[in-house]
Protein backbone atom coordinates (compact mmCIF):
# COMPACT_ATOMS: atom_id res chain seq x y z
CA UNK A 1 0.00 0.00 0.00
CA UNK A 2 1.38 3.35 -0.96
CA UNK A 3 1.61 6.23 1.62
CA UNK A 4 -0.93 9.00 1.15
CA UNK A 5 0.51 12.11 -0.53
CA UNK A 6 0.37 15.41 1.26
CA UNK A 7 -0.54 18.69 -0.40
CA UNK A 8 2.17 21.15 -1.52
CA UNK A 9 3.58 23.64 1.01
CA UNK A 10 5.81 26.26 -0.70
CA UNK A 11 7.99 28.59 1.33
CA UNK A 12 10.31 31.26 -0.05
CA UNK A 13 13.18 28.84 -0.58
CA UNK A 14 10.92 26.30 -2.20
CA UNK A 15 9.45 28.91 -4.54
CA UNK A 16 12.91 30.02 -5.55
CA UNK A 17 13.84 26.43 -6.31
CA UNK A 18 10.77 26.06 -8.49
CA UNK A 19 11.61 29.22 -10.40
CA UNK A 20 15.17 28.10 -10.89
CA UNK A 21 14.05 24.71 -12.16
CA UNK A 22 11.58 26.38 -14.45
CA UNK A 23 14.27 28.67 -15.77
CA UNK A 24 16.58 25.71 -16.48
CA UNK A 25 13.81 23.86 -18.24
CA UNK A 26 13.08 26.91 -20.39
CA UNK A 27 16.75 27.27 -21.27
CA UNK A 28 16.94 23.58 -22.15
CA UNK A 29 13.82 23.90 -24.29
CA UNK A 30 15.22 26.84 -26.25
CA UNK A 31 18.52 25.01 -26.68
CA UNK A 32 16.76 21.89 -28.01
CA UNK A 33 14.76 24.05 -30.44
CA UNK A 34 17.90 25.69 -31.78
CA UNK A 35 19.62 22.33 -32.16
CA UNK A 36 16.62 20.90 -33.98
CA UNK A 37 16.65 23.83 -36.41
CA UNK A 38 20.31 23.31 -37.27
CA UNK A 39 20.98 20.95 -40.22
CA UNK A 40 22.18 17.49 -39.10
CA UNK A 41 25.56 16.39 -40.44
CA UNK A 42 25.07 13.89 -43.23
CA UNK A 43 27.19 10.71 -43.08
CA UNK A 44 29.94 10.65 -45.60
CA UNK A 45 29.89 8.10 -48.40
CA UNK A 46 32.93 6.37 -46.92
CA UNK A 47 31.23 5.97 -43.54
CA UNK A 48 28.11 4.48 -45.13
CA UNK A 49 30.22 2.08 -47.17
CA UNK A 50 32.16 0.98 -44.09
CA UNK A 51 28.92 -0.02 -42.35
CA UNK A 52 27.92 -2.25 -45.24
CA UNK A 53 30.22 -5.15 -44.45
CA UNK A 54 30.39 -8.61 -45.97
CA UNK A 55 28.19 -9.82 -43.12
CA UNK A 56 25.49 -7.29 -44.03
CA UNK A 57 25.61 -8.31 -47.69
CA UNK A 58 25.56 -12.03 -46.87
CA UNK A 59 22.56 -11.58 -44.58
CA UNK A 60 20.68 -9.64 -47.24
CA UNK A 61 21.44 -12.29 -49.85
CA UNK A 62 20.23 -15.28 -47.85
CA UNK A 63 17.56 -13.76 -45.59
CA UNK A 64 14.66 -13.87 -48.10
CA UNK A 65 15.22 -17.63 -48.61
CA UNK A 66 14.84 -18.52 -44.92
CA UNK A 67 11.44 -19.84 -43.79
CA UNK A 68 9.84 -20.62 -40.46
CA UNK A 69 8.31 -24.06 -39.93
CA UNK A 70 5.43 -24.86 -37.56
CA UNK A 71 4.78 -28.53 -36.88
CA UNK A 72 1.74 -30.07 -35.24
CA UNK A 73 2.21 -33.59 -33.89
CA UNK A 74 0.43 -35.93 -31.54
CA UNK A 75 2.32 -36.84 -28.40
CA UNK A 76 1.60 -38.32 -25.07
CA UNK A 77 2.33 -35.81 -22.33
CA UNK A 78 2.86 -37.15 -18.84
CA UNK A 79 2.69 -35.34 -15.53
CA UNK A 80 2.44 -36.21 -11.87
CA UNK A 81 -1.37 -35.95 -12.14
CA UNK A 82 -1.77 -38.44 -14.98
CA UNK A 83 -2.57 -41.28 -12.63
CA UNK A 84 -5.60 -39.46 -11.22
CA UNK A 85 -7.00 -37.43 -14.09
CA UNK A 86 -5.62 -38.56 -17.47
CA UNK A 87 -6.16 -41.95 -19.13
CA UNK A 88 -2.95 -43.91 -19.63
CA UNK A 89 -3.25 -43.85 -23.42
CA UNK A 90 -4.23 -40.17 -23.71
CA UNK A 91 -2.49 -37.99 -26.29
CA UNK A 92 -2.68 -34.36 -27.25
CA UNK A 93 -1.63 -32.19 -30.14
CA UNK A 94 1.55 -30.25 -29.53
CA UNK A 95 3.19 -27.55 -31.62
CA UNK A 96 6.88 -27.36 -32.43
CA UNK A 97 8.92 -24.87 -34.39
CA UNK A 98 11.97 -24.91 -36.62
CA UNK A 99 13.61 -23.27 -39.59
CA UNK A 100 14.24 -24.21 -43.22
CA UNK A 101 15.52 -22.65 -46.42
CA UNK A 102 14.46 -22.67 -50.06
CA UNK A 103 16.64 -25.03 -52.07
CA UNK A 104 14.76 -24.67 -55.36
CA UNK A 105 12.45 -21.90 -56.62
CA UNK A 106 9.65 -24.43 -57.28
CA UNK A 107 8.88 -24.83 -53.58
CA UNK A 108 11.55 -27.29 -52.41
CA UNK A 109 12.60 -26.59 -48.82
CA UNK A 110 15.28 -28.29 -46.71
CA UNK A 111 15.15 -28.62 -42.93
CA UNK A 112 16.16 -31.03 -40.16
CA UNK A 113 14.41 -34.37 -39.86
CA UNK A 114 13.99 -33.91 -36.12
CA UNK A 115 12.02 -30.72 -36.79
CA UNK A 116 9.26 -32.57 -38.70
CA UNK A 117 9.48 -35.96 -36.97
CA UNK A 118 5.99 -37.37 -36.35
CA UNK A 119 4.30 -34.34 -37.93
CA UNK A 120 0.58 -34.48 -38.67
CA UNK A 121 0.56 -30.98 -40.15
CA UNK A 122 3.40 -28.75 -41.39
CA UNK A 123 2.96 -25.04 -42.06
CA UNK A 124 5.73 -23.00 -43.69
CA UNK A 125 5.86 -19.23 -43.20
CA UNK A 126 7.59 -17.69 -46.19
CA UNK A 127 9.77 -14.61 -46.11
CA UNK A 128 6.83 -12.34 -47.01
CA UNK A 129 4.83 -13.62 -44.03
CA UNK A 130 2.54 -15.94 -46.02
CA UNK A 131 1.55 -19.21 -44.32
CA UNK A 132 1.48 -22.23 -46.66
CA UNK A 133 0.70 -25.88 -45.93
CA UNK A 134 3.68 -28.08 -46.79
CA UNK A 135 3.98 -31.70 -47.88
CA UNK A 136 6.74 -33.90 -46.50
CA UNK A 137 8.49 -35.39 -49.54
CA UNK A 138 10.79 -37.57 -47.44
CA UNK A 139 13.07 -37.69 -44.46
CA UNK A 140 16.34 -39.33 -43.48
CA UNK A 141 16.80 -39.74 -39.71
CA UNK A 142 20.39 -40.96 -40.09
CA UNK A 143 21.62 -37.66 -41.57
CA UNK A 144 18.86 -35.56 -39.94
CA UNK A 145 17.68 -34.11 -43.26
CA UNK A 146 14.08 -33.71 -44.45
CA UNK A 147 12.62 -32.21 -47.62
CA UNK A 148 9.34 -30.27 -47.84
CA UNK A 149 7.39 -28.95 -50.79
CA UNK A 150 5.05 -25.95 -50.84
CA UNK A 151 2.76 -25.06 -53.78
CA UNK A 152 4.67 -21.96 -54.81
CA UNK A 153 6.80 -20.99 -57.80
CA UNK A 154 9.50 -18.38 -58.14
CA UNK A 155 10.68 -18.52 -54.54
CA UNK A 156 14.13 -17.04 -53.79
CA UNK A 157 16.53 -19.99 -53.56
CA UNK A 158 19.80 -19.93 -51.63
CA UNK A 159 23.23 -19.97 -53.24
CA UNK A 160 25.05 -23.22 -52.45
CA UNK A 161 28.66 -23.04 -51.34
CA UNK A 162 31.23 -25.63 -50.28
CA UNK A 163 32.01 -26.85 -46.79
CA UNK A 164 35.09 -28.80 -47.88
CA UNK A 165 37.25 -25.68 -48.13
CA UNK A 166 36.14 -23.95 -44.91
CA UNK A 167 38.96 -22.39 -42.94
CA UNK A 168 39.14 -22.49 -39.16
CA UNK A 169 38.43 -18.97 -37.94
CA UNK A 170 36.59 -17.64 -40.99
CA UNK A 171 33.34 -15.76 -40.48
CA UNK A 172 30.02 -17.58 -40.78
CA UNK A 173 26.41 -16.60 -40.09
CA UNK A 174 23.60 -18.68 -38.61
CA UNK A 175 20.13 -17.69 -39.81
CA UNK A 176 16.94 -18.96 -38.28
CA UNK A 177 13.77 -18.27 -36.36
CA UNK A 178 14.55 -18.78 -32.67
CA UNK A 179 11.43 -18.99 -30.49
CA UNK A 180 9.28 -18.69 -33.61
CA UNK A 181 6.43 -16.18 -33.34
CA UNK A 182 7.45 -14.95 -29.90
CA UNK A 183 9.62 -12.38 -31.67
CA UNK A 184 6.62 -10.93 -33.49
CA UNK A 185 7.60 -11.15 -37.16
CA UNK A 186 8.96 -13.55 -39.75
CA UNK A 187 12.26 -11.85 -40.45
CA UNK A 188 15.04 -14.34 -39.64
CA UNK A 189 17.49 -13.70 -36.83
CA UNK A 190 21.13 -13.40 -37.90
CA UNK A 191 23.99 -14.33 -35.57
CA UNK A 192 27.67 -14.13 -36.47
CA UNK A 193 30.63 -16.24 -35.43
CA UNK A 194 33.53 -18.19 -36.82
CA UNK A 195 34.18 -21.75 -37.93
CA UNK A 196 35.47 -23.27 -34.70
CA UNK A 197 36.30 -26.70 -36.13
CA UNK A 198 35.41 -29.08 -38.95
CA UNK A 199 35.00 -32.84 -39.07
CA UNK A 200 33.47 -33.04 -35.59
CA UNK A 201 31.98 -36.42 -34.60
CA UNK A 202 29.43 -36.32 -31.79
CA UNK A 203 28.56 -39.34 -29.68
CA UNK A 204 24.94 -40.09 -28.74
CA UNK A 205 24.14 -38.23 -25.56
CA UNK A 206 21.43 -38.03 -22.94
CA UNK A 207 19.37 -35.54 -24.93
CA UNK A 208 19.93 -36.92 -28.45
CA UNK A 209 20.15 -40.53 -29.48
CA UNK A 210 21.66 -40.28 -32.95
CA UNK A 211 25.19 -39.78 -34.20
CA UNK A 212 26.24 -36.49 -35.78
CA UNK A 213 29.25 -37.05 -38.04
CA UNK A 214 31.76 -34.79 -39.81
CA UNK A 215 29.97 -31.72 -38.51
CA UNK A 216 30.94 -28.05 -38.79
CA UNK A 217 31.39 -26.48 -35.37
CA UNK A 218 30.69 -22.77 -34.93
CA UNK A 219 30.33 -20.26 -32.10
CA UNK A 220 27.61 -18.36 -33.97
CA UNK A 221 24.66 -18.43 -31.57
CA UNK A 222 22.15 -21.19 -32.36
CA UNK A 223 19.05 -21.21 -30.19
CA UNK A 224 15.79 -23.22 -29.98
CA UNK A 225 13.96 -22.83 -33.29
CA UNK A 226 17.16 -22.38 -35.32
CA UNK A 227 17.28 -26.07 -36.28
CA UNK A 228 17.17 -26.51 -40.05
CA UNK A 229 18.35 -23.00 -40.83
CA UNK A 230 21.34 -22.25 -43.06
CA UNK A 231 24.94 -21.70 -41.98
CA UNK A 232 26.32 -19.12 -44.41
CA UNK A 233 29.81 -17.98 -45.35
CA UNK A 234 30.85 -14.36 -45.90
CA UNK A 235 29.93 -14.64 -49.60
CA UNK A 236 26.31 -15.37 -48.74
CA UNK A 237 26.60 -19.04 -49.72
CA UNK A 238 25.08 -21.82 -47.63
CA UNK A 239 27.78 -24.16 -46.31
CA UNK A 240 25.79 -26.10 -43.71
CA UNK A 241 22.44 -26.86 -42.06
CA UNK A 242 22.24 -25.85 -38.39
CA UNK A 243 21.31 -28.94 -36.41
CA UNK A 244 22.43 -29.20 -32.80
CA UNK A 245 24.10 -27.53 -29.85
CA UNK A 246 25.91 -28.54 -26.71
CA UNK A 247 24.22 -26.70 -23.88
CA UNK A 248 23.67 -26.98 -20.14
CA UNK A 249 21.10 -24.19 -20.11
CA UNK A 250 19.17 -25.11 -23.26
CA UNK A 251 20.38 -21.97 -25.06
CA UNK A 252 23.47 -21.12 -27.05
CA UNK A 253 26.81 -21.52 -25.28
CA UNK A 254 29.03 -21.15 -28.33
CA UNK A 255 29.00 -24.83 -29.29
CA UNK A 256 26.81 -25.13 -32.38
CA UNK A 257 27.01 -27.77 -35.10
CA UNK A 258 25.92 -27.82 -38.73
CA UNK A 259 25.56 -30.60 -41.31
CA UNK A 260 27.86 -30.05 -44.33
CA UNK A 261 25.84 -28.69 -47.24
CA UNK A 262 27.18 -31.27 -49.72
CA UNK A 263 25.63 -34.04 -47.64
CA UNK A 264 22.35 -32.17 -47.21
CA UNK A 265 22.01 -31.52 -50.95
CA UNK A 266 22.88 -35.13 -51.86
CA UNK A 267 20.26 -36.47 -49.46
CA UNK A 268 17.68 -33.92 -50.62
CA UNK A 269 18.17 -34.79 -54.29
CA UNK A 270 17.80 -38.50 -53.58
CA UNK A 271 14.62 -37.88 -51.60
CA UNK A 272 13.22 -35.76 -54.45
CA UNK A 273 13.98 -38.53 -56.97
CA UNK A 274 12.99 -41.60 -54.95
CA UNK A 275 11.11 -40.42 -51.87
CA UNK A 276 13.67 -42.15 -49.65
CA UNK A 277 17.42 -42.67 -49.25
CA UNK A 278 19.34 -45.77 -50.31
CA UNK A 279 21.68 -46.48 -47.44
CA UNK A 280 25.11 -47.82 -48.40
CA UNK A 281 25.83 -51.15 -46.70
CA UNK A 282 29.35 -52.34 -45.85
CA UNK A 283 28.38 -55.64 -44.24
CA UNK A 284 30.48 -55.10 -41.11
CA UNK A 285 30.06 -53.60 -37.66
CA UNK A 286 32.79 -52.02 -35.58
CA UNK A 287 33.25 -52.11 -31.85
CA UNK A 288 31.96 -48.93 -30.25
CA UNK A 289 33.28 -46.85 -27.39
CA UNK A 290 34.28 -49.01 -24.43
CA UNK A 291 34.54 -46.00 -22.13
CA UNK A 292 34.60 -42.24 -22.28
CA UNK A 293 38.31 -42.23 -21.44
CA UNK A 294 39.65 -44.24 -24.39
CA UNK A 295 37.19 -44.04 -27.26
CA UNK A 296 39.11 -41.18 -28.93
CA UNK A 297 42.40 -43.08 -29.20
CA UNK A 298 41.68 -46.65 -30.21
CA UNK A 299 44.03 -46.29 -33.18
CA UNK A 300 41.71 -47.75 -35.80
CA UNK A 301 38.39 -49.53 -35.93
CA UNK A 302 38.06 -53.05 -34.56
CA UNK A 303 35.80 -55.20 -36.78
CA UNK A 304 33.29 -56.74 -34.41
CA UNK A 305 31.27 -58.78 -36.90
CA UNK A 306 31.03 -59.47 -40.65
CA UNK A 307 27.85 -60.43 -42.48
CA UNK A 308 28.37 -63.68 -44.44
CA UNK A 309 28.39 -62.95 -48.17
CA UNK A 310 28.23 -59.19 -47.56
CA UNK A 311 30.49 -56.50 -49.05
CA UNK A 312 33.13 -56.75 -46.29
CA UNK A 313 33.20 -60.54 -46.52
CA UNK A 314 33.70 -60.35 -50.30
CA UNK A 315 36.53 -57.86 -49.75
CA UNK A 316 38.38 -60.26 -47.47
CA UNK A 317 37.76 -58.40 -44.21
CA UNK A 318 37.20 -60.61 -41.17
CA UNK A 319 36.13 -60.35 -37.56
CA UNK A 320 39.03 -59.17 -35.40
CA UNK A 321 40.68 -57.14 -38.17
CA UNK A 322 41.51 -53.49 -37.50
CA UNK A 323 40.78 -50.96 -40.24
CA UNK A 324 43.31 -48.13 -39.93
CA UNK A 325 42.52 -46.14 -43.08
CA UNK A 326 39.54 -45.71 -45.40
CA UNK A 327 39.61 -43.62 -48.59
CA UNK A 328 42.84 -41.92 -47.47
CA UNK A 329 41.31 -41.02 -44.10
CA UNK A 330 43.12 -42.28 -41.01
CA UNK A 331 40.71 -43.92 -38.58
CA UNK A 332 41.18 -43.12 -34.91
CA UNK A 333 38.06 -44.99 -33.84
CA UNK A 334 34.70 -46.25 -35.04
CA UNK A 335 33.26 -42.73 -35.39
CA UNK A 336 35.73 -41.94 -38.18
CA UNK A 337 34.53 -45.07 -40.00
CA UNK A 338 30.93 -43.92 -39.60
CA UNK A 339 31.91 -40.50 -40.99
CA UNK A 340 33.33 -42.18 -44.11
CA UNK A 341 30.21 -44.31 -44.57
CA UNK A 342 27.64 -41.58 -44.15
CA UNK A 343 28.57 -39.81 -47.39
CA UNK A 344 28.76 -42.97 -49.52
CA UNK A 345 26.21 -44.16 -52.02
CA UNK A 346 25.32 -47.68 -53.04
CA UNK A 347 28.04 -49.11 -55.31
CA UNK A 348 30.75 -46.73 -54.10
CA UNK A 349 34.24 -48.08 -53.44
CA UNK A 350 36.10 -47.87 -50.14
CA UNK A 351 39.86 -48.32 -50.32
CA UNK A 352 40.86 -49.63 -46.90
CA UNK A 353 44.07 -50.49 -45.10
CA UNK A 354 43.52 -53.37 -42.70
CA UNK A 355 45.64 -55.01 -40.03
CA UNK A 356 44.46 -58.66 -40.12
CA UNK A 357 43.62 -59.99 -36.65
CA UNK A 358 45.04 -56.83 -35.12
CA UNK A 359 48.57 -57.46 -36.41
CA UNK A 360 51.14 -54.77 -37.18
CA UNK A 361 51.33 -55.05 -40.97
CA UNK A 362 48.51 -53.44 -42.93
CA UNK A 363 47.17 -54.84 -46.20
CA UNK A 364 44.91 -53.23 -48.80
CA UNK A 365 41.31 -54.30 -49.12
CA UNK A 366 38.81 -52.87 -51.64
CA UNK A 367 35.22 -52.86 -50.43
CA UNK A 368 32.28 -52.09 -52.74
CA UNK A 369 29.14 -51.05 -50.85
CA UNK A 370 25.80 -52.72 -51.41
CA UNK A 371 22.13 -52.00 -50.67
CA UNK A 372 20.99 -52.09 -47.08
CA UNK A 373 19.06 -55.35 -46.61
CA UNK A 374 15.38 -54.87 -45.82
CA UNK A 375 13.55 -56.56 -42.99
CA UNK A 376 11.33 -59.10 -44.70
CA UNK A 377 8.96 -59.47 -41.76
CA UNK A 378 6.22 -56.95 -41.13
CA UNK A 379 6.57 -54.59 -38.18
CA UNK A 380 3.93 -56.38 -36.15
CA UNK A 381 5.69 -59.72 -36.60
CA UNK A 382 9.00 -58.29 -35.44
CA UNK A 383 7.33 -56.71 -32.43
CA UNK A 384 5.72 -59.99 -31.48
CA UNK A 385 9.12 -61.66 -31.61
CA UNK A 386 10.67 -59.01 -29.35
CA UNK A 387 9.97 -59.31 -25.64
CA UNK A 388 10.91 -56.04 -23.98
CA UNK A 389 10.92 -54.71 -20.44
CA UNK A 390 11.53 -51.15 -19.28
CA UNK A 391 14.95 -50.64 -17.71
CA UNK A 392 14.84 -50.23 -13.90
CA UNK A 393 17.59 -49.55 -11.33
CA UNK A 394 17.41 -53.19 -10.25
CA UNK A 395 17.85 -54.46 -13.83
CA UNK A 396 20.70 -52.01 -14.40
CA UNK A 397 22.52 -53.36 -11.35
CA UNK A 398 21.87 -57.03 -12.16
CA UNK A 399 22.88 -56.70 -15.83
CA UNK A 400 25.61 -54.08 -15.27
CA UNK A 401 23.97 -51.76 -17.79
CA UNK A 402 25.51 -48.30 -18.16
CA UNK A 403 22.45 -46.67 -19.77
CA UNK A 404 20.12 -44.90 -17.34
CA UNK A 405 17.01 -45.44 -19.46
CA UNK A 406 15.93 -47.82 -22.18
CA UNK A 407 14.14 -51.09 -23.02
CA UNK A 408 15.82 -54.42 -22.28
CA UNK A 409 15.37 -57.31 -24.73
CA UNK A 410 14.85 -60.36 -22.53
CA UNK A 411 13.69 -62.66 -25.30
CA UNK A 412 14.01 -62.60 -29.10
CA UNK A 413 13.32 -65.26 -31.70
CA UNK A 414 16.15 -66.55 -33.87
CA UNK A 415 14.51 -65.18 -37.02
CA UNK A 416 14.12 -61.70 -35.54
CA UNK A 417 17.69 -61.80 -34.25
CA UNK A 418 18.99 -62.78 -37.68
CA UNK A 419 17.04 -60.03 -39.48
CA UNK A 420 17.77 -57.24 -37.00
CA UNK A 421 21.15 -58.16 -35.49
CA UNK A 422 19.72 -57.79 -31.97
CA UNK A 423 20.33 -60.26 -29.14
CA UNK A 424 18.99 -61.17 -25.73
CA UNK A 425 20.29 -58.69 -23.17
CA UNK A 426 20.61 -55.75 -25.58
CA UNK A 427 19.20 -52.49 -24.22
CA UNK A 428 17.47 -50.31 -26.82
CA UNK A 429 18.34 -46.69 -26.02
CA UNK A 430 17.32 -44.87 -29.21
CA UNK A 431 15.52 -45.23 -32.53
CA UNK A 432 16.62 -42.78 -35.20
CA UNK A 433 16.85 -39.54 -33.19
CA UNK A 434 14.25 -40.46 -30.58
CA UNK A 435 15.51 -41.39 -27.13
CA UNK A 436 13.90 -44.53 -25.75
CA UNK A 437 12.88 -44.45 -22.09
CA UNK A 438 10.56 -47.46 -21.92
CA UNK A 439 9.42 -50.63 -23.66
CA UNK A 440 6.16 -48.91 -24.63
CA UNK A 441 8.05 -46.18 -26.48
CA UNK A 442 9.65 -48.78 -28.75
CA UNK A 443 6.21 -49.88 -29.89
CA UNK A 444 5.01 -46.30 -30.34
CA UNK A 445 7.99 -45.29 -32.45
CA UNK A 446 7.83 -48.36 -34.69
CA UNK A 447 4.07 -48.00 -35.17
CA UNK A 448 4.66 -44.46 -36.40
CA UNK A 449 7.24 -45.46 -39.03
CA UNK A 450 6.39 -44.71 -42.64
CA UNK A 451 6.81 -47.33 -45.40
CA UNK A 452 10.43 -47.70 -46.54
CA UNK A 453 11.64 -45.25 -43.92
CA UNK A 454 15.21 -46.03 -42.81
CA UNK A 455 15.50 -47.15 -39.21
CA UNK A 456 18.64 -46.85 -37.13
CA UNK A 457 18.27 -48.56 -33.78
CA UNK A 458 20.84 -47.78 -31.06
CA UNK A 459 21.47 -50.28 -28.30
CA UNK A 460 23.90 -51.06 -25.51
CA UNK A 461 25.63 -54.43 -25.52
CA UNK A 462 28.38 -55.34 -23.08
CA UNK A 463 28.77 -51.73 -22.01
CA UNK A 464 29.26 -50.48 -25.58
CA UNK A 465 26.86 -48.47 -27.74
CA UNK A 466 26.17 -50.05 -31.12
CA UNK A 467 23.47 -49.73 -33.72
CA UNK A 468 21.78 -51.64 -36.51
CA UNK A 469 20.36 -50.19 -39.73
CA UNK A 470 17.05 -51.58 -40.94
CA UNK A 471 14.48 -50.77 -43.61
CA UNK A 472 10.89 -51.84 -43.03
CA UNK A 473 8.78 -52.64 -46.07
Amino acid sequence: MFPRSRGPAFGPLALAAVLLCGGNALAQSNSSTLLAQQPKPRPTQNLTASRRTAIVDASARVGPSVVSITVTSRQRVQSQWDFFFVPQESEQLVTGYGTGFVLRPDGIIVTNQHVVSGAEKIVVTLGDGTDVNADLLGEDPVTDIAVLRVPRKGLPAVAIGESSDLMIGEWVLALGNPFAYYLGNTEPTVTAGVVSATGRNILPGRDQAGLYLDMIQTDAAINPGNSGGPLVNALGEVVGVNSSIFSKSGGSEGLGFAIPIERAVRIAEEIIRRGSVRRAWTGLTMAGAESVENWKSQGGGLVQSVAPGGPADRAGIHQGDIIVKANDRALRNYLDWEAVKIDLGVGDTIHTEVRPNGGRLAVSRILVTGDLPTVTAEKVTVLKDLQLITLTPQIRAERQVRAERGALIYDISSSASESTGLQDGDVIIGINRTQIDSAEEVRQVLDGMRPRQPLRLYFERGGEISYTDLMFR
